[in-house]
């Protein structure tokens, strides 16, 4: 057992008015960990504890006083009876409490027993018993302190303490000891007796409504018994309150109390007008906070609790019902929102029989609210044919779903005012008065909609309304249009044109009746209900005109002059066509030659009115509907007819040469249906792989330039639609198509099986765009498919590399001195590689930069040289491969380091022993500043023969690729390669160690190793950005974390000791060039955690980059950083200590004639430059304003309006100073 001493000091120090927060709750917990452990026994707490919970607060204070006074009079016990005889504070009976107890408790105890009239000890052992709910008490101990607890709700001073403990008791489970129903009993009743909930502070409310809760929840019979008490208690406690965590509980406790009084006569019948009364001056809920404030209860979570209790009785509805719909009539549109919403909860639970008094009045508000909500109909969108519900207009949303429900449920009253309305009917007669819907004034349009929506709505509220709403309309319709009904063929009047004058109010009309019908046989994931029969009447109506109805959709889709008319047609017709291709068959059995003549009318739209982009586009979209209704379906019949009518011929199409349609609008017909079915899309694919090789053979071998164009549009199409890697499209996984990975290893393979049948490539013009075409489809088919088809594929590229005479085969490099070999690359450059040569690198790098890591790659000592050697002739897919491969070969390999399994060391060996680089041990380290042995490394390499500085360029581009792969993966050799890199930034004024080459350049001045130089600051680039074109995830790339951070790190003390150091104006510029890069592509956590060092580099670096026109990107991304920056809280610090020189740079880059974002962005800095202390800014206002209202003329637009928020931030600033200087001038005025 623990010794009271130890736990004693928990108690002084939660008690200790002056202690912290976090100072009591430890100690609470020390002194909970004690009890759960057994350590210290809840009878022994409570016995040593008598003193805290039953002493006053008065002698308290008393105690402490005296105890405070006898300290401070040390010895002299006189003088501390002196000072308190003569006090006038004093009273006798504190006193004599003060002289027995001042022996035995020290200040420190008694000083914080009450904190702010609260009983520190009471609230101790309650706060206690939270943290011990799952710990078993016995009955005797629960029965103690639910006594004590019982007993304390009349002292206020005790008052939380005692709430806290019964809330921690009643709400105990039956397995570790709980509060029996009678002692739950009595605590109600003192509730009921004591406690004037309204008159306490929040806090202390909130506790109460907690307390009633659980009362509520957990003893329903105790409430139950209370009868009256109880309800009128409830009343007096929630009248007034307004805090919102205490109106949710509130709101809660009424949802309760009607579920313990169900009775009509019962307790809750006498209070309920009174009761609803306190919850209908809440409605609608509205409360506000401050902007910024944590809120723990939304505004949406108050009102459904509060519709929730409007709802939980229905001895609420003679007062929710009118107060609800005196609400709709509010002009506020949330407020109408509100009740409906309301309204639709509270008639399903109140039940027909109550709502059916309300119903004349319920109808004449909807039709009210959906009249004037409702827009026109809008002849510009094709509305999904399942939505009921309108984007943006949610007062029409509410008081439809409204409708669905009061009809559905009394929909013998309901639907008859519907259909007997006049206004309705007036609607519907007046449709014929208007034949062409460009003559249908606005209002009726309007209203025309609204009519549509509520036939639709009450058609699809169930079957009986459903025969109803078409025994009274559908026929009426059906004569408008004059069309007929019988099941033979139909031959419509002689003279007859749907085109301009068939009824457009009619068809309208019909087509909202055809969507209910629909909706109503569909569940709502699409699945028929079973409680339907094809013989209802509406079935059976629907069958008897569908050939006219398909006909008369058909000639709505003519073409005419009238465009805002055709448009409004165009969208009934396609629309209409799409549903009755769409019905399920067992309830409207269109026949097939109907749903034939359907596909075929939009399918020829699809080739032949593709110049008309709404219709074609609808007419697609409806072909995109009625698959995926068919896949979904799993009707075989109906798969057929739509694979062979639309599938296969837009194949066909696909693969024919003729060009009267465009390729682009077949590809976008093939992306878009292929995904709603597997069986579709098997023939899709095939398709498109024919067409792809049929036009990728026509232009590489004869030369043709057209399809060559076609071919890249097909290539797209594959890259960026079925082969996107690591995701699926439309949850269709296109690499296990088939089986096997067919279709991407299928592909990769036929690519090599192509390059290898044709052995004269002549295609000139288009080579690089095809090219990049085929490379980026080989790259995302490798990537899909797995290890083992990686290796037939790898090895396929591999004999189609040694095939050709330009590259060398592994029996070829054995024996052969390296330098001759790759000397005899040099001579040339990628452009006099034949086209074919040039095609086999490209296609085999890709291949290597598509691999997964676990894949072996045979023969790398012959790819590492290829590679190796095509990379200096300019080619950058040869250098990315090479960073591919040194990413992800092994660190080690099992065995025997042979030609077919290689490490990354062997690999890294054969690389850098090649005769293009050189050790340079002696290396930058003098110039850097390195040679403490710091993290950058203290060797390098350097430029071997490479006698031309083109050559050398080339060289740094594939250094930054290979360095690029090993940062990524956290390889140490990158420090090599980046000494490398950085010391072709350096001139040789700067370091006497540097040699950039074995030979050197004829003339050695700095302008002549520009390019050199500048490829070395882009290679930083490189390194650091994420490449679409290799070495990331979707490539199976190794990618440690945080490695960009780490490179920063690392580079950054570099990079700015450089700076420091040069003295050569080109060398600081192209320092700047890599730096700009670097902190650029870095992840902006890290630059805000340097902002103090990095900020006067940055402007720095943004004076020098801006003399020079080709660092315009750079400068634009150097901007964005700053930009980051100066937003930040966390850079704040660094932006107001440079606050003078960042503005002074900002206003030299206002006028940057190169680039409109670099303008746009430099003012959008000087914007948040205007937040920060005026007394930093404010003397450069005059300045900025200057320089921004030449800005306002500026030729760009998004320049001028940034301009416009710039100098309006500014002014403010001037304003407000002065504002401040007079209020000073007042205030020196009239102290003086």
């Amino acid at each position: 057992m623990a010794d009271s001493i130890y736990w004693i000091k928990h108690v002084e120090s939660y008690v200790d008015s002056s202690g912290s927060s976090s100072q009591q709750v430890a100690s609470l917990d020390a002194i909970a960990a004690l009890l759960k452990n057994d350590m210290l026994k809840i009878e022994q707490l409570v016995r040593d504890m008598e003193m805290y919970l039953t002493t006053t607060d008065s002698i308290i204070r008393s105690r402490v006083a005296f105890a405070t006074i006898f300290e401070n009079a040390g010895s002299s016990i006189e003088s501390a009876f002196a000072s308190i005889v003569y006090s006038s504070e004093w009273k006798a009976l504190h006193l004599v409490g003060a002289i027995e107890a001042s022996w035995s408790i020290t200040t420190t105890i008694v000083e914080g027993l009450l904190k702010d009239g609260e009983d520190g000890g009471i609230l101790l052992l309650a706060e206690l018993l939270q943290r011990l709910a799952s710990k078993p008490l016995n009955d005797a101990v629960i029965r103690s302190l639910i006594g004590f607890f019982t007993e304390r709700l009349a002292d206020w001073k005790a008052l939380r303490g005692a709430l806290v403990g019964c809330l921690a008791l009643m709400k105990r489970k039956s397995n570790v000891g709980m509060v029996t129903i009678n002692e739950a009993r009595a605590v109600a009743q003192s509730y009921i007796v004591n406690l004037q909930v309204q008159s306490l502070g929040q806090h202390d409310r909130k506790l109460c409504y907690e307390l009633l809760e659980c009362l509520f929840d957990r003893y329903p019979d105790v409430v139950a018994a209370l009868d009256d008490n109880i309800v009128h208690g409830i009343c007096e406690a929630i009248d007034g309150e307004k805090d919102p965590q205490c109106l949710m509980i509130t709101f809660r406790i009424v949802e309760l109390l009607a579920r313990i009084f169900p009775d009509p006569s019962g307790p809750l019948a006498s209070f309920a007008e009174e009761l609803f009364e306190i919850l209908g001056s809440y409605f609608p809920i509205h409360f506000t906070h401050p902007k910024g404030d944590e809120v723990e209860v939304k505004r949406d979570e108050l009102s459904r609790a509060l519709m929730l209790a409007f709802a939980s009785t229905p001895l609420f509805e003679p007062f929710a019902i009118p107060l609800l719909l005196e609400k709709l009539s509010s002009t506020l549109p949330s407020t109408k929102v509100e009740s409906l919403r309301y309204l639709s909860y509270c008639s399903v639970l109140y039940g027909a029989e109550r709502m059916a008094q309300h119903a004349e009045t319920l109808w004449a508000s909807l039709k009210d609210a959906l009249f004037n909500s409702l827009e026109s109909i809008s002849s510009l969108e094709l509305e999904p044919v399942d939505d009921m519900g309108f984007q943006g207009n949610q007062i029409a949303t509410e008081a439809l779903l409204l409708l669905q429900k009061v009809v559905q449920q009394n929909e013998g009253s309901f639907l008859s005012l519907i259909v007997g309305d006049e206004e309705i009917n007036l609607t519907i007669n007046s449709i014929t008065t208007f034949k062409n819907y460009g003559h249908i004034p606005m209002p009726n349009k309007k209203k025309l909609h609204a009519v549509g929506r509520i036939l639709s709505v009450s058609a699809r509220a169930s079957i009986a309304s459903c025969n109803r709403v078409f025994e009274i309309f559908f026929v009426r319709l059906m004569d408008t249009l004059r069309l007929s009904g019988s099941c033979g063929d139909i031959q419509l009047e002689d003279g007859y044109k749907f085109s301009g004058r068939l009824d457009y109010g009619a068809l309208y009309l019909c087509i909202e009746l055809l969507t209910a019908c629909r909706c109503l046989v569909l569940g709502s994931e699409g699945r028929t209900s079973t409680t339907v029969s094809a013989h209802e009447t509406w079935s059976c109506m629907l069958q008897s005109f569908c050939r006219s109805l398909t006909e008369a959709f058909s000639f709505t889709l003519v073409t005419t002059a009238d465009e805002e008319s055709q448009n409004a047609y165009v969208h009934s017709g396609v629309r209409g066509l799409q549903i009755m291709a769409t019905f399920p068959g067992s309830f409207l059995p269109v026949p097939k030659l109907i749903f034939e003549s359907i596909l075929m009318r939009l399918m020829s739209i699809i080739t032949l009115n593709f110049d008309n982009g709404l219709l074609w586009k609808l007419s697609l979209k409806a072909l995109v509907e009625i698959a995926s209704f068919v896949d979904t379906r799993h009707d075989s019949d109906k798969a057929t007819c739509f694979k062979g009518l639309v599938v296969e011929r837009i194949v066909l199409l696909l693969s024919s040469n003729d060009s009267t349609m465009p390729l682009s609008l077949k590809l976008k017909a093939i992306s878009e249906i292929g995904p709603t079915g597997l069986n579709f899309m098997l023939s899709i694919v095939q398709g498109l792989e024919k067409a792809v090789f049929d036009r990728l053979s026509d232009a590489l071998v004869h030369g043709n330039i057209e399809s060559a164009e076609s071919a890249v549009q097909l290539l797209e199409c594959l890259s960026n639609k079925l082969l996107p890697c690591n995701t699926s499209w439309h949850g269709l996984r296109f690499d296990k198509i088939g089986g096997y990975e067919e279709f991407p290893f299928h592909f990769a393979v036929d690519i090599w099986d192509h390059i290898a049948k044709n052995t004269d490539f002549n295609i000139g013009l288009l080579d690089n765009e095809l090219l990049d075409a085929t490379m980026t489809a080989v790259k995302l088919a490798v990537a899909k498919c797995s290890e083992e088809s990686q290796s037939i594929i790898i090895q396929k590229a591999l004999n189609v590399l040694f095939s050709s005479a330009t590259f060398p085969s592994e029996e070829s490099i054995s024996g052969v001195n390296p330098s001759k070999l790759e000397a005899s690359q040099h001579n040339h450059g990628l452009n006099s590689f034949p086209y074919r040569d040039k095609w086999i690198v490209s296609l085999f790098a890709s291949v290597i930069i598509a691999l997964r890591p676990q894949t072996r790659i045979p023969n790398v000592k012959v790819i590492v040289h290829i590679l190796l050697t095509t990379l200096l002739s300019g080619h950058v897919p040869a250098a990315q491969a090479l960073g591919s491969m040194v990413n992800k070969l092994p660190l080690k390999s099992n065995g025997m380091e042979t030609s077919d399994v290689c490490s990354l060391e062997a690999a890294l060996d054969i690389i850098f022993s090649s005769s293009v680089w050189t050790p340079d041990d002696s290396g930058l380290r003098r110039f850097c500043g390195t040679s403490d042995g710091s993290e950058i490394g203290s060797s390098g390499l350097r430029l071997s023969f490479l006698s031309s500085s083109l050559l050398q360029v080339h060289a740094i581009v594939g250094l930054a690729w290979m360095g690029k792969g090993l940062l990524m993966r956290g390889h140490e050799k990158v420090k090599d390669i980046t000494m490398t890199i950085f010391s072709c930034l350096l001139s040789n004024s700067d370091s006497a160690a540097l040699s950039l080459k074995q030979h050197p350049i004829k003339d050695s001045d700095e302008e002549d190793v520009l390019p050199l130089m500048k490829s070395a600051a882009d290679a930083f680039h490189i390194l650091m950005s994420d490449s679409e074109a290799c070495l990331n995830r979707r490539f199976h790339a190794v990618i440690r974390p945080l490695y960009k951070q780490r490179f920063f790190s690392t580079m950054m003390p570099v990079l700015i000791s450089s700076v420091v150091k040069s003295n050569s104006s080109i060398t600081r510029s192209m320092l700047y060039r890599a730096f700009a890069h670097i902190i650029s592509d870095t992840p902006h956590s890290a630059i805000l955690s340097e902002a103090k060092k990095l900020i006067p580099l940055l402007v720095d670096s943004l004076s020098m980059l801006s003399e020079d026109i080709s660092n315009s990107e750079v400068i634009y991304s150097v901007l964005l950083v700053l930009s980051a920056i100066l937003t930040d809280n966390t850079g704040q610090e660094a932006v107001v200590e440079n606050a003078y020189i960042i503005i002074t740079r900002l206003l030299g880059l206002i006028s940057y004639p190169h680039m409109m974002l670099v303008r746009e962005t430099a003012i959008q800095c000087l914007v948040a430059m205007s937040a920060l202390p005026h007394t930093r800014i404010y003397p450069m206002r005059s300045q900025v304003l200057r320089a921004i209202s030449n800005a306002l003329d500026d030729p760009k637009r998004a320049v001028r309006q940034e301009a416009v928020r710039c100098r309006q931030a500014w002014l403010r600033i001037q304003d407000l100073y002065s504002w401040q200087q007079l209020h000073l001038g007042v205030f020196n005025i009239e102290k003086a």
